[in-house]
């Protein structure tokens, strides 16, 4: 199957033109079957959000939950926690109501630029996925020596045999520091997240990079390329999850709409009040 949904579910206000008193998350979900929850990177979420999302969506639907920054090192070690693992302990009793609810397939750890490919960093991978226990967890790489050619087999090996779920990334490419899309996926899972193509935003570090850094729209013949991209990986795994994260112009959601189009899907069990807008007749 290929579920395709958005990062996060707050800022798409195409999704939310209909009066009614439904939440954003509920109206999301009458469009899509999966979503990024992007709040649990940048604070450790109670667990009563956790029980509230659950309660609030389809059976269907997912949720696909990012670490939280401190796991991954964002902080460079800034943290209130005590210790590494007390910081473990109280993610993974926080995402406990939404494992039991069946409803998060992944936990997504998004690695930070500086996080390279060393002996070092590759320990902690260990660390994590120990931690993490039977917890799904997939992993994105911000810095590009994972993939270099004398890397990158040893890198995919290591995180298949290590139980990782493997993210593809479309991103503009640099001349340095950026990942490049590299199509590997094993076991049941693979997760695909497209930042968009604007190099110049990219590449933008001045006081508005978060509205121009992901600002791109993908036209008919990208999204026709990962169409085959996304049949020919989901004949080698189960689940193929697409999230799309190029919404600093609000692009995300129709972009989404029309991959959904191209590749002829239907998603039952999606909030009852929009269900026919996933008939392949009118998309």
């Amino acid at each position: 199957m290929i579920w395709i949904g958005l990062t996060g579910w707050g800022d798409h206000p195409s999704l939310y033109e209909s009066d009614t008193k439904a939440s954003k998350l509920e109206r999301y979900c009458s469009h899509f079957p999966i979503v990024e929850c992007d709040s649990s990177f940048y604070a450790m979420q109670p667990e009563k959000n956790y029980v509230n999302w659950a309660n609030e969506t389809p059976d269907g639907f997912r949720f696909i939950v990012k670490a939280y920054q401190g796991m991954t090192g964002h902080l460079r070690g800034k943290t209130s926690f005590k210790t590494i693992g007390e910081m473990f302990d109280m993610f993974r009793m926080s995402i406990e109501p939404l494992l039991q609810s069946g409803k998060c397939p992944m936990i997504l750890f998004q690695y930070p630029p500086w996080f390279d490919c060393s002996t070092e960093n590759i320990e902690k991978l260990r660390y994590t996925k120990e931690r993490m226990g039977k917890v799904p967890v997939a992993i994105e790489f911000r810095n590009p020596t994972w993939y270099l050619p004398r890397i990158k087999t040893k890198t995919l090996s290591f995180l298949q045999k290590e139980g990782w779920i493997h993210t593809i990334c479309d991103e503009p490419q640099t001349e340095t520091g950026s990942v490049p899309m590299v199509l590997s996926g094993w076991g049941d899972t693979v997760l695909v997240r497209l930042h968009g193509r604007n190099l110049a935003g990219w590449l933008d570090h001045g006081p508005n990079w978060r509205k121009v850094r992901c600002l791109y729209r993908y036209n008919g013949k990208e999204l026709d390329e990962w169409k085959r991209h996304l049949m020919t990986l989901n004949q080698k795994v189960k689940n193929v999850y697409v999230l799309f994260n190029n919404n600093s112009g609000g692009d995300a959601a129709g972009n989404a709409k029309q991959l959904i189009s191209l590749l002829g899907l239907h998603y039952p069990g999606l909030a009852p009040k929009q269900l026919g807008f996933f008939d392949n007749n009118s998309l």
